[in-house]
């Protein structure tokens, strides 16, 4: 396939008028780049606040602290979500879900999911379900939409949650959570989301959405470092911690502290990495959260407005920026898709993703298990230029292959 690969980008390459800087458009996978105050935050941590935060009453352990704090209220307002200290800071979106699913679910428990999970929630599920917890999948439409309807008629008498992604990785597509929050808050179920496309571009209130558990990462729309990410959990929830460690708290006890967050923190955190979060929200606040989501609605009209009319491109999901994030598959007929992304990325500097995309389940929903598709994202930083130029590529692309 590779060889394959090469011939046709050089085919295209021999016809190509000149060199442009490189388009990035794999943001759903993390964004880039990042603010300069992102940046300048971690720096300005390392060199002035390096020091273990709660492990120490010296000034620079203090000021540690005040940064994990004030990120902490940053995200809490963010969300609505009341008491900061119900903010737990992880690694990632993934390890939130694994807390979450794993700290919940127990063998005869119930739980119900969709069919555009991103393996961040299939994986931990399937391991829970060989322990003995029942699965229900909710069929998707192939465009990645989901009828809350589905879900009401799916509980049963031993459901313990429900665990849905608020938009797909895939194709984009915006689950209706807030109706769904509904259902499980009159069934008495928990109500777990995965935020991970979401945080920080679309709208959360955790409390109007009836959200027990979010899931979010630092690292895309949060704008945010790699390596951040966390765990909002609901009072009333019952949640068994992960691991247990050194916390700063109650040291003289072997057993571990239950007060939040402590209780879901054990170990140094990445006090320069929450740093950086706490900069991309302020990154946001000072954009305008609406302001960020009408560019990059805008950004996706346009390019999908330029796939339509292609006719060898087939365009995967809602196709309608008001129903969906800033992500958009397709693939070339008859071409697979890591060819396409290959030509683009080798010939015309477009940085974007082919396959699978961590998430099997939705490309078996859709119809694209076999090729997977080839996906771009937009972020804030991205611009109309760029998005013809991509147009453009694609165009030139199709027309060269066979």
């Amino acid at each position: 396939m590779r060889n394959n690969e090469e011939e046709s980008a050089g085919a295209i390459l021999c016809n190509r008028q000149e060199e442009t800087q490189m388009i990035y458009l794999d943001n759903a996978a993390t964004t880039w780049p990042k603010p300069e105050e992102t940046i300048k935050a971690m720096e300005e941590c390392i060199r002035n606040a390096g020091a273990n935060p709660g492990r120490g009453g010296h000034k620079m352990s203090l000021s540690a602290g005040r940064i994990i704090f004030e990120t902490r209220e940053a995200i809490a307002r963010l969300f609505n979500a009341g008491d900061p200290a119900r903010v737990v800071f992880t690694g990632n979106a993934t390890e939130s879900l694994n807390l979450a699913l794993k700290g919940i679910l127990k063998p005869g428990d119930h739980v119900i999911t969709s069919s555009m999970e991103h393996n961040a929630v299939a994986r931990p599920l399937y391991v829970l379900k060989n322990r003995g917890v029942e699965v229900t999948e909710v069929p998707c439409s192939p465009q990645g939409t989901l009828d809350p309807g589905d879900i009401a008629r799916a509980v049963k008498r031993n459901t313990k949650a429900v665990a849905v992604v608020h938009a797909s990785n895939v194709t984009g597509a915006i689950i209706p959570v807030e109706e769904i929050g509904k259902i499980t808050r009159e069934r008495g179920i928990y109500f777990i989301v995965d935020a991970a496309q979401t945080a920080g571009l679309l709208d959360i209130d955790v409390e109007k959405m009836n959200i027990d558990i979010l899931a979010f990462t630092g690292h895309k729309s949060l704008y945010g470092p790699q390596g951040t990410g966390g765990l909002y959990i609901g009072s009333g929830v019952l949640l068994e911690p992960l691991i247990q460690g050194g916390t700063g708290s109650k040291s003289e006890s072997l057993e571990q502290p239950e007060d939040l967050p402590d209780k879901f923190e054990s170990g140094t955190p990445n006090t320069p990495g929450i740093a950086g979060l706490g900069a991309g929200i302020r990154f946001i606040n000072s954009k305008g959260q609406a302001w960020i989501r009408r560019h990059e609605q805008g950004l996706v009209a346009r390019f999908l407005d330029g796939l339509e009319q292609m006719k060898k491109i087939e365009i995967y999901g809602p196709k309608d920026p008001a129903l969906q994030v800033p992500v958009v598959s397709i693939n070339v007929k008859g071409q697979d898709s890591s060819e396409i992304a290959f030509i683009l990325d080798k010939v015309f500097d477009i940085a974007c993703r082919s396959g699978l995309h961590c998430a099997p389940m939705a490309h078996k929903t859709m119809g694209t298990l076999e090729r997977g598709t080839v996906r771009f994202s937009f972020s804030v930083f991205n611009t109309e230029a760029e998005v013809d130029r991509t147009l453009e590529a694609l165009e030139r692309t199709v027309a060269e292959l066979p």
